[in-house]
């Protein structure tokens, strides 16, 4: 009798072990919900209208992700082979890419130098600063200035006491700085719009200051860091903290308009958000560090779809064609249908993804990082090489390759020229179909002159 008990109690415990692991199992699987385009899906809010831009502009590329809304879709209509017209070597790391500006490409180095150089031949335009600062952000340009932000010393450890940080403004000539804000440290790139700078910091507040003199107009709390950048959409500011939520947030007042969350279960929220939110097709889209791609409504924050895509997302995502193109650390390259989440094409790459995608006429530019995610506790894909790869945007066949690349944007560039962050170093690329088309109209220019010397004899 005793040996039934005994046994009735073993499988007992057994099924109520197996129970509560099948419980944890589903309450801890990433989120996944099929979306649809007949819910807050609107193609009018559309990064595809973008025409070529032939204008010449002072601020070819102002900010990070290239536009107020992070869409990191280029408007310019370069495509390789690309020639090298030079690099710098930045003795550091590169983690976020430049912005163009003034004839000018301007980029923070990890432990604090910052450069400002001709997009022409890649010299100083003023002497490389040394804030002594961390950075983790890239450059946002306006009013001739130069913004950017700062961590704090290096070695700027995440744990550290009593951490600080601020964000410049910076004559984009003469690199005089003109004011500080003063705080905690700030991962964020800036975002300009109508003379506002929106920025989040390690004090778990998006701030609102005057680009003029730094003066703050409003702060809005969260429960923990914002170190994602903020994008704008329809007068609201979107970002997303280190306890996975997001939000959307009146550009004017910081009144909050909605809060939604990564959570998926009664366990509560899942991980953080590293990635920036990107804004299209009235639509707010997020990568979760635990590897699920969110669409969120950008007027009512309601979860639209959930796609779980690999092990962790770190790449912010680029919108074009109705696609969103992100990518994973197990070694992904993902293209998404931006109406439902559903995979329209992925790629293998050489090793983890951790830059965010730039499109540039009808290519999509990816970068793999051989080294990222070391110390995860989630397998991730290493490499022996960085690389940046681009692929036919519709459907994913390869295109180019450069050897280098790793955890910035990997191109920006301006109505001249292709630029390329890697590890440490920034190129400046031309198209080289441009590049003989300069070389063809000179060398007429030159022939033309030499005939009319003629004509006039």
């Amino acid at each position: 009798m005793t040996r039934k008990l005994l046994i009735g109690g073993a499988l007992v415990l057994i099924l109520l072990v197996a129970g509560a692991g099948i419980y944890y199992w589903q309450a801890n699987k990433p989120v996944e919900k099929r979306g649809s385009a007949n819910e807050e899906f609107d193609t009018s809010d559309s990064p595809d209208q973008a025409k070529p831009q032939r204008k010449r502009i002072e601020v070819p590329w102002p900010t990070y992700g290239f536009d107020l809304q992070r869409t990191k879709v280029s408007p310019y209509d370069h495509r390789p082979p690309y020639r090298r017209l030079w690099s710098i070597d930045a003795k550091d790391t590169l983690e976020f890419p430049p912005t163009a500006g003034y004839g000018n490409v301007y980029i923070a180095q990890q432990k604090g130098l910052f450069f400002a150089v001709n997009g022409k031949t890649g010299k100083p335009v003023f002497k490389t600063k040394n804030f002594k600062r961390c950075a983790a952000s890239s450059p946002t340009l306006g009013n001739g200035m130069v913004y950017q932000a700062y961590m704090d010393f290096v070695e700027c450890g995440q744990n550290d006491p009593g951490p600080t940080g601020f964000v410049t403004a910076m004559n984009a000539r003469t690199g005089k700085q003109k004011w500080r804000w003063k705080g905690m440290p700030v991962e964020s790139s800036p975002l300009l719009k109508d003379g506002i700078l929106y920025f989040g910091s390690w004090d778990n507040r998006v701030h609102a200051i005057r680009a003029k003199n730094g003066k703050e107009v409003w702060s809005f709390q969260t429960s923990e860091r914002v170190n994602t950048s903020p994008a704008y959409s329809k007068g609201r500011i979107f970002f997303a903290n280190q306890a996975g939520d997001v939000y959307g947030v009146n550009a004017k007042t910081g009144k909050q308009a909605w809060k939604a969350s990564s959570a998926s279960s009664a366990l509560g929220a899942r991980e953080f958000f590293y990635a920036s939110p990107t804004v299209a097709y009235g639509r707010v889209f997020i990568g979760n560090s635990d590897g699920t791609m969110f669409a969120f409504g950008a007027r009512t924050g309601k979860t639209l779809w959930a796609r779980p895509l690999g092990t962790y997302i770190y790449a912010a995502a680029a919108v074009w064609d109705k696609k969103v193109y992100t990518g994973t650390y197990d070694g992904k390259l993902f293209a998404l249908d931006a109406a439902t989440g559903d995979t329209k094409w992925s790629k293998e790459m050489p090793s983890a993804v951790h830059a965010p995608p730039t499109v540039m006429d009808g290519l999509v530019y990816a970068a793999a990082c051989s080294t990222c995610g070391a110390e995860a506790s989630r397998y991730v894909k290493t490499g022996n090489r960085d690389i940046t790869i681009a692929f036919n945007a519709r459907n994913g066949r390869e295109v180019w390759r450069f050897p280098n690349g790793k955890y910035a944007g990997p191109v920006i560039a301006d109505q001249d020229r292709v630029y390329l962050t890697g590890r440490s170093f920034l190129y400046g690329l031309q198209p080289v179909k441009a590049g003989a088309k300069a070389a063809g109209a000179k060398k007429r220019s030159a022939k033309a002159k030499r005939a009319a010397r003629k004509k006039k004899r």
